[in-house]
């Protein structure tokens, strides 16, 4: 197989892996009426800013592997890489399940701290091989503090939950 090929397959395997993540994640949020009786500060963005930057930041993150995966020095190295995307898709849907579907907001603050530090362990591990691919991953770790921090806040405006 040319190296045309192996990139373009890493092109749309990430592509496709995070279309998944997107989709399994915008079926699990549920901006209905336990949502929007929420009481919110009003320093939150709008509900349809949070569809748009999810799709940059997935675009973002599927970049990062890209870039990774091309300036991996092994196999093991890639497997390693992919797991620990996958480690990051799962606790980002698992945000969203307990969040929007189990209506556990209290429950989130502790599941996004596990996600930030999965954003946070990419970055370090991608930035030994491709320093881009570490810089296309900062907005994503920005995003989820910011995150946890509107996540606080409907915790301490509307709890308890449950």
């Amino acid at each position: 197989m040319g190296v045309k090929s192996t990139r373009s397959r890493a092109v749309i395997t990430a592509a496709l892996a995070a279309l998944a993540v997107a989709m399994l994640g915008g079926l699990a949020t549920d901006i209905g009426p336990w949502y929007l009786g929420l009481k919110q500060f009003a320093w939150k963005p709008p509900n349809l800013l949070f569809g748009p930057v999810w799709t940059i930041l997935y675009a973002m993150a599927a970049a990062s592997g890209v870039k990774a995966w091309q300036r991996a020095p092994s196999k093991e190295w890639r497997e390693w890489l992919l797991g620990l995307f996958a480690l990051n898709g799962f606790l980002n849907l698992l945000w969203s399940l307990l969040f929007f579907r189990l209506r556990r907001p209290d429950w989130a603050p502790l599941e996004v701290g596990f996600l930030w530090l999965s954003v946070a362990g990419l970055i370090v591990f991608v930035g030994r091989r491709s320093p881009v691919s570490a810089l296309l991953l900062l907005p994503y770790l920005a995003w989820v503090a910011f995150a946890a921090w509107l996540n606080r806040a409907v915790v301490a405006l509307d709890g308890p939950f449950g």
